[in-house]
């Protein structure tokens, strides 16, 4: 069977949460619950790393703008990790090409991770910070569940991960107006604090 909907996936997750993605998959091979998942995912430095990351993320990813700063480091990670597991993955299994699997959990990846991180953007126009917190818990959650559920059911998840691509797509172009937003408030605190610098610097 084709790895091809695996690898979508964990594209997929990874533009989420790369991190729990490596971590999961290391963790359902080395218990043997999965024999797709490549040994290099199941080393214990390479679960111990992702664990430790994925704790740090947990956090960021629920404190209103460092969410965003978080997402903004990670534009290059999320995309990098999805290429890297989606290869891995090819490698394992033998029925894709490594460079394919790499540029399909690549893109997927990038895809994504500009959808939560514009999301977060939008969310972070509200003065409340609750939002912040159940978006990021509904994202672990569901890369969890989703992840989980491509070990047994590759094509079903595969699918599901499709659409909630495409819904997020939508609603992301939905949102744009108050991204805008988002940026321009980001860019006027930036503006108000370099004013604070400059008037609190002593004559020359």
């Amino acid at each position: 069977m084709s790895v091809l909907p695996l690898v979508f996936t964990s594209g997929w997750a990874s533009g989420i949460n790369a991190y729990a993605v490596v971590l999961l998959l290391g963790v359902f091979g080395a218990t043997g619950l999965s024999d797709d998942v490549p040994e290099s995912l199941q080393r214990p430095e390479i679960l111990i790393t992702a664990g430790v990351l994925f704790l740090c993320e947990a956090v960021a990813d629920k404190i209103p703008y460092v969410d965003s700063v978080w997402d903004s480091v990670h534009t290059v990670i999320r995309p990098v990790a999805g290429a890297w597991v989606g290869a891995l993955l090819a490698g394992q299994s033998g029925s894709l090409s490594d460079l394919a699997a790499g540029a399909i959990g690549g893109s997927t990846a990038l895809a994504s991770h500009t959808v939560k991180a514009g999301t977060r953007m939008a969310i972070n126009t509200s003065p409340e910070p609750f939002s912040n917190f159940v978006m990021s818990t509904a994202e672990d959650l569901g890369v969890a569940g989703i992840l989980t559920f491509a070990m047994f059911h590759p094509e079903a998840a595969a699918i599901i991960a499709g659409v909630l691509l495409l819904t997020g797509l939508l609603a992301l172009f939905c949102l744009i107006s108050r991204i805008r937003r988002f940026l321009r408030r980001r860019a006027q605190r930036r503006e108000e604090k370099h004013m604070a610098e400059r008037v609190g610097r002593p004559p020359d």
